[in-house]
């Protein structure tokens, strides 16, 4: 498996760091193929209630039973996306693809824990872990903060909920890349994207590989 993905690179982290971001400048730059693993939507059809019931579970609430009467952390506990159900659908999908291009995927169902087995060395991952401060603000900035709170019957606490389950996740990848001895960087709004790019460029090796010649 490691042989087969030598090719691939991985960014995952928590929700708004700017992983989509970072991603498409960076297949733009280095000429990559990109697999963006969201929206979850896509692996629904590939899978049943036996090989993914944290899925089916979750479709088969309403809004309020999602994001109101749970709490953050039995949300944290039971979403699909935070506990690795569909990533061997990921994985197959990449075993599919073309070798004759590098590529990047990025989302945030990569989980550290799921994605060293597949490495051949560390430059091939890097996991982006956002403050608070700046997950909120880069919601507020997409237009995408009430997209989901606003489809319950108490947005404002849904918005808490679903900020306080984000902020668990982000924990738990900041801690398992971290003991895994995978790379971390940490995004806060001093980090602008150019300064992020680079980094994840340089941690990715990509300006010494030979996707250097597809620059601008």
């Amino acid at each position: 498996m490691r042989d087969a993905l030598r090719h691939v690179r991985f960014i995952g982290g928590g929700s708004g760091a700017g992983k989509s971001t970072v991603a498409r400048e960076l297949a733009e730059t280095y000429c990559l193929r990109l697999y963006p693993t969201e929206p979850l939507s896509k692996y629904t059809a590939r899978t049943t209630p036996a090989n993914a019931p944290l899925l089916h579970a979750f479709m088969s609430m309403d809004m309020d039973e999602r994001w109101l009467n749970r709490s953050p952390r039995v949300m944290f506990e039971t979403f699909h996306g935070f506990h690795g159900e569909g990533f061997d659908l990921v994985v197959e999908d990449l075993l599919a693809l073309p070798r004759d291009q590098p590529v990047l995927v990025e989302g945030f169902t990569l989980l550290p824990r799921l994605v060293a087995p597949l490495l051949s060395g560390p430059e091939q991952a890097v996991w982006l872990i956002p403050t608070q401060e700046f997950r909120r603000a880069a919601f507020d900035i997409r237009g995408s903060t009430w997209d989901i709170p606003g489809k319950t019957s108490d947005p404002e606490t849904a918005l808490a909920n679903l900020l306080a389950r984000d902020a668990l996740f982000t924990d738990q990848i900041a801690q398992e890349a971290e003991a895994l001895g995978l790379t971390v960087i940490d995004v806060d709004q001093v980090l602008s994207v150019e300064e992020l790019v680079s980094r994840i460029a340089t941690v990715l090796d990509l300006g010494s590989s030979e996707e250097e010649g597809c620059r601008r």
